[in-house]
């Protein structure tokens, strides 16, 4: 991913825009989590800035502890709409479907750079 990319992940019920690639691992309904699958992309990915809808916030609190346990501290979290938030799905390179079965468990990752 080039400085700026951006990249989603998202579970098992977010609608990816026309023209937007999937990588769809969905295996079953819960499997892979969402919180396993960003674990893997975080450990290969310098992320400078993150995406969530605002709705997380009270909607899966619980998921959110897990994402802010998992960023590095300097990542900028932005809160969006839900609604914008799939308005912003048509910038990303790529939406990663998870079989994560939690409200609002997406999220979309700016790349950093490395070095």
């Amino acid at each position: 991913m080039g400085h700026t990319d951006k990249i989603a992940i998202g579970d098992a019920g977010l609608p990816v825009p026309d023209g937007v690639k999937k990588i769809d691992l969905a295996l079953t309904l819960s499997e892979p989590s969402f919180l396993s699958v960003l674990k893997v992309v975080l450990s290969d990915m310098k992320v400078e800035k993150v995406v969530l809808a605002e709705e997380i916030k009270e909607q899966n609190a619980t998921q959110l502890a897990d994402i802010k346990a998992t960023l590095v501290e300097d990542e900028q979290v932005t809160y969006v709409s839900h609604e914008a938030f799939k308005e912003q799905l048509k910038e990303v390179k790529v939406v990663i479907r998870t079989g994560e079965a939690t409200p609002y468990s997406n999220i979309i990752l700016q790349s950093g750079v490395l070095f």
